[in-house]
């Protein structure tokens, strides 16, 4: 398999030169069944230089102390449960700690309503089952079981959209680090280095409530959206820069004030006022985040680039942006249509705005 051709490496392969550095100029002191120590993991994180003036870009744009928090988390024996709106880089966030801590991001499951236990748990080779019956060969290992056996960190992303009795069997993973195999007689003990990160959403629909056990068992970190403008436009700024680069399309800048329209439009439907703080907004049923505002972009982008002029104008994103705006055809439709009226049209500067969306509405 050609690594060069993925479209998105995992954090350990995309960064895995970074990495290396960090470790050969890690002078402190590592825990054990850590790739780097506690300070060389928020240097990957945060970034900077090292001795030797190597690059260490930055993977997340926030509160320093929430990230040492975390890092402090997995150093004991609770797990670490990453609570937000969407958007907020949880599973961004999630992914370079693992990458970072154990050198290996991809042990992963993904929370589901229809999941069952076995998910978590262990399944069975059935031919070999039939063939020989119960026996280590027939073991099928979940990503928790394999983590815990070779010690390193494993993630559960959306864990409150599986079923309670699902969610409950990580009580006895996280307080007694041990998985009981019934069938073989035998118990898995997690070696050092195992820890949990879980992601969560509490504004999904289909949301199972986490019980007071397993919360007990869980350091709940919450990740907030961007509180000002600007912070929001330097991390849509940058994570665009990393996806450009991905795709190739370094060249195609979006003008800045673009950008900054752009977010205002997010951030005011999202907050239900505008950024001035002058006006109250109604404000539509979706979560408007900063990943439907990157999504927004590079279809953008590609809209420039293949059917208009190569510099990224209102007329390539109006559509798109509409679509991210209503998914009630009702409640969320009129409340587009007010702020359009009440706020586009009569903004100074804007007017390229509203003949757009005037215009992809039309359309």
């Amino acid at each position: 398999m050609n690594q060069q051709n993925e479209i998105r490496p995992s954090a350990e392969v995309r960064y895995g030169e970074e990495l290396k550095q960090l470790a050969s100029h890690d002078k402190y002191e590592k825990p054990e069944g850590w790739k780097l120590s506690p300070k060389a993991v928020i240097h990957y994180l945060v970034g900077g230089r090292l001795d030797n003036d190597v690059v260490i870009e930055p993977k997340y744009l926030g509160n320093r102390k929430l990230l040492e928090l975390c890092i402090a988390t997995l150093l004991t024996d609770r797990g670490l449960l990453l609570m937000g709106l969407p958007g907020t880089a949880k599973s961004w966030l999630s992914e370079h700690l693992a990458a970072a801590i154990s050198g290996i991001s991809t042990s992963m499951i993904q929370g589901t309503v229809g999941m069952d236990e076995n998910q978590l748990k262990y399944h069975w080779n059935y031919a070999e089952l039939l063939q020989h019956g119960p026996s280590e060969r027939a073991l099928v290992k979940s990503p928790v079981l394999r983590a815990m056996e070779d010690g390193y960190i494993t993630r559960i992303e959306e864990l409150t959209r599986m079923p309670t009795e699902v969610q409950d069997i990580l009580i006895t993973v996280l307080s007694e680090k041990m998985m009981s195999i019934p069938e073989l007689n035998m118990e898995v003990y997690a070696q050092k280095g195992f820890n949990v990160i879980a992601t969560a959403n509490d504004r999904d629909k289909g949301v199972h409530d986490l019980s007071a056990a397993l919360r007990r068992r869980f350091n709940i970190v919450y990740l907030s959206m961007p509180e000002t403008l600007q912070e929001e436009i330097d991390i849509i700024h940058f994570r665009l820069g990393q996806i450009q680069r991905d795709l190739n399309l370094e060249k195609y800048k979006v003008p800045l004030q673009h950008l900054s329209d752009l977010i205002t439009i997010f951030r005011e439907l999202r907050n239900g006022e505008t950024e001035e703080k002058k006006s109250k907004i109604k404000s539509p049923g979706s979560s408007l985040s900063t990943a439907e505002v990157l999504s927004v972009l590079q279809t953008g982008i590609q809209h420039s680039i293949h059917f208009g002029t190569g510099n990224l104008e209102p007329s390539d994103v109006a559509s798109s942006i509409i679509s991210t705006v209503i998914k009630d055809p009702y409640q969320d439709k009129a409340a587009w249509d007010e702020y359009l009226e009440s706020v586009i049209k009569n903004r100074k500067g804007w007017k390229p705005w509203y003949e757009a969306f005037s215009s992809a509405s039309e359309s």
